[in-house]
C-alpha cells in the first residue's frame, strides 16, 4: 500500500510546472550537410485508427507517436494567454523537436459545471488548442483528467454536484495522497462505479459533447475516458495480483462511456486506462471477461518507477532508483500480456515525471515494442511576460528528442536509438502504399550533420530535410541507419 500512496504523491502536479524537470539540448540535424534546412509547413494530421496492435494513418502506415502532456487542473481551464495553455509558438517548438502528439487535459468539472449543462465556451477553447496543434502536424489526445476524484477532497475532476459522498465532520483529510484512504472518498468512487445518482450517465453526456466537438476536426487522436481511476472500496482486492472482480465492473463503465462517445462521433478512437494500481505493477484484467470487441480501442497505461518517485518526492535515498529496471520490466511484462490477450494498440500516456536517471527505462522498452508515449509534463514556454528558455535543454530533453520512424509504410521491425551518440537503426518489412516511410531526424544530436544509409530502399527526401522519406526498392526488408558526422 505504501507504493500506491507514493505514486499518488508523485502525481501532485501544479500549474506551470514543466515535468518537474529542466529539459536541455541544442544543435541541428541535416542529411550530409553541416547546417539544417528550413522545414516545410506541416501537413494536417490524417485520421488515425486501430489496426490490430498498431495505430495506422489514413493510407495504412503504422504510426509512432512521441509527445507530451499539457493538463490544466485549475478553473477556468485552457485559457489562452494564461502562460500555461499551449500557443502557436509552443506548437512550433514541439514540432521542431519532432513531437507529434499532445495529451491535452480536459475536466468533467469544466465540461459540465452545472448538472446537465455543457459549457460550450470551454469546448470552443479546447477546439482552438486542437486546431493550433494540428496546424503543426500534431495529434491531440483529449484526456478526461482527474486526481483525487473531486474538489470535495481537495482533488480535481468530478464536479461536486455529481457526488453525494462528503467527508464526515470527524474525518480528517490528510491531503494528497493519503486522502485515497478516506472512507468518504472511497464511497465517492463507489458511486462512480455503481453509477449512483447517474454520475456515469452525466459523464457520458459530457464526453459525448466533447466527441461531437471533434467531428471533422483534423488532428484529434481520440478521447481517453479517465485518468488514473481508483477502485474505491475495492482497492484492497487489487493486491498482490490484480482485481478481476473490480476490473469487470470497471470495464462495464468504460464500455458505457465508449458507447456515449461513439453515439456522437462514430470514428473516434477511445483510450482505456487500467485502474491506477497498475502503477504498482498490478496487472489489469481488462479484456478477459468479457473480451474487448468495440473497434478502435487503445490501451493507455502509465509507466512510473515507485522507488524513483520516493526519492524525488519524499527525499529518500537516490540509490533506490537502482531497482527501477526491475519494476519497469514487470510493468512492461504486463503490457505484453495485455497486448497478447487483446491484440489492441498501446500508447503510454504518462511517464517520466522529471527523473532523468530512469527516463530511458521507458523509452528503450517502448522502442523495442514500437509503442508511442506522452511525457509528463509540458506547460507553455511562451508566457505573456515573454518566452522562457527552450525547456528541451538538458539530459531529459536529450532523451526525449529522438530520431524515430513516425510513419512506416510496412510492418515495423527492430528499432534502436542511442541518445548518447545519435546512432539510429530501423528495420521494417515494406509495403506498397501511397505514402512513404517517414523518419524524423533529431534536431539536437547531429551538430555537424548526419550520414544516412538505406539497405533495401531509397531516400526520396531532399538533402537537408528534417523528415527523411524512404521508399522500398522491392527487397524483402528495409534497414535505415543514421549516424552523427564527425
Amino acid at each position: 500500500m505504501r507504493t500506491v500512496l507514493a505514486r499518488t504523491m508523485a502525481a501532485v502536479r501544479t500549474r506551470g510546472v514543466v515535468g518537474a524537470a529542466v529539459l536541455a539540448i541544442g544543435c541541428s540535424a541535416v542529411v550530409s550537410l553541416p547546417a539544417p534546412a528550413q522545414s516545410a509547413p506541416a501537413a494536417s494530421p490524417s485520421r488515425v485508427q486501430a489496426e490490430g496492435s498498431y495505430l495506422v494513418d489514413a493510407v495504412g502506415r503504422k504510426v509512432l507517436l512521441h509527445g507530451v502532456n499539457n493538463v490544466d487542473k485549475q478553473a477556468p481551464y485552457v485559457e489562452p494567454g494564461d502562460g500555461f495553455t499551449l500557443t502557436a509558438a509552443d506548437a512550433a517548438l514541439l514540432a521542431k523537436h519532432g513531437f507529434n502528439t499532445v495529451r491535452l487535459g480536459v475536466s468533467f468539472d469544466g465540461l459540465m459545471p452545472t448538472r446537465g449543462v455543457i459549457d460550450t465556451a470551454y469546448l470552443d477553447r479546447i477546439g482552438t488548442v486542437i486546431d493550433t496543434l494540428a496546424a503543426q502536424g500534431i495529434y491531440t489526445l483529449l484526456d478526461n483528467h482527474q486526481d483525487g476524484l473531486s474538489k470535495i477532497w481537495g482533488g480535481n475532476g468530478f464536479p461536486e454536484w455529481s457526488l453525494r459522498a462528503r467527508p464526515a465532520v470527524w474525518e480528517p483529510n490528510p491531503g494528497f495522497p493519503l486522502y485515497y484512504l478516506m472512507p468518504s472518498m472511497n464511497r465517492g468512487w463507489d458511486e462512480v462505479w455503481d453509477n449512483s445518482n447517474g454520475v456515469l450517465d452525466y459523464l457520458g453526456q459530457a464526453l459525448g459533447a466533447l466527441a461531437a466537438k471533434t467531428n471533422g476536426r483534423a488532428g484529434v487522436l481520440g478521447i481517453e475516458l479517465m485518468n488514473e481511476p481508483w477502485p474505491g472500496s475495492a482497492f484492497h482486492t487489487c493486491f498482490p495480483n490484480g482485481c478481476p472482480g473490480f476490473d469487470a465492473k470497471y470495464q462495464a463503465a468504460m464500455q458505457k462511456l465508449t458507447d456515449a462517445v461513439r453515439a456522437r462521433n462514430t470514428t473516434l478512437p477511445v483510450f482505456w486506462e487500467p485502474n491506477v494500481t497498475w502503477n504498482e505493477t498490478m496487472p489489469t484484467n481488462l479484456g478477459k471477461n468479457p473480451p474487448i470487441t468495440s473497434p478502435d480501442i487503445v490501451f493507455a497505461p502509465h509507466d512510473y518507477c515507485i522507488p524513483s518517485q520516493l526519492a524525488i518526492y519524499l527525499g529518500l535515498p537516490e540509490q533506490l532508483r537502482g531497482v527501477c529496471p526491475v519494476q519497469q520490466d514487470k510493468t512492461w511484462g504486463n503490457v505484453d500480456a495485455f497486448v497478447r490477450r487483446t491484440g489492441i494498440p498501446t500508447l503510454v500516456t504518462e511517464f517520466g515525471d522529471g527523473d532523468a536517471t530512469v527516463l530511458r527505462n521507458t523509452l528503450v522498452r517502448a522502442d523495442e515494442r514500437f509503442i508511442g508515449w506522452q511525457y509528463w509534463h509540458y506547460a507553455s514556454s511562451f508566457a505573456p511576460s515573454g518566452p522562457k528558455p527552450d525547456p528541451f535543454l538538458g539530459d531529459i530533453g536529450r532523451d526525449l528528442v529522438r530520431t524515430y520512424p513516425r510513419a512506416t509504410a510496412g510492418t515495423p521491425g527492430r528499432l534502436v536509438f542511442d541518445s548518447a551518440t545519435g546512432d539510429f537503426s530501423y528495420t521494417y518489412t515494406p509495403r506498397a502504399l501511397s505514402a512513404p516511410t517517414e523518419i524524423y531526424v533529431s534536431d539536437l544530436h547531429y551538430p555537424n550533420g548526419y550520414d544516412i544509409r538505406v539497405d533495401g530502399g531509397t531516400v526520396t527526401s531532399a538533402p537537408g530535410a528534417r523528415v527523411v522519406t524512404v521508399e522500398g526498392n522491392g527487397a524483402a526488408s528495409v534497414t535505415v541507419r543514421i549516424n552523427r558526422r564527425a
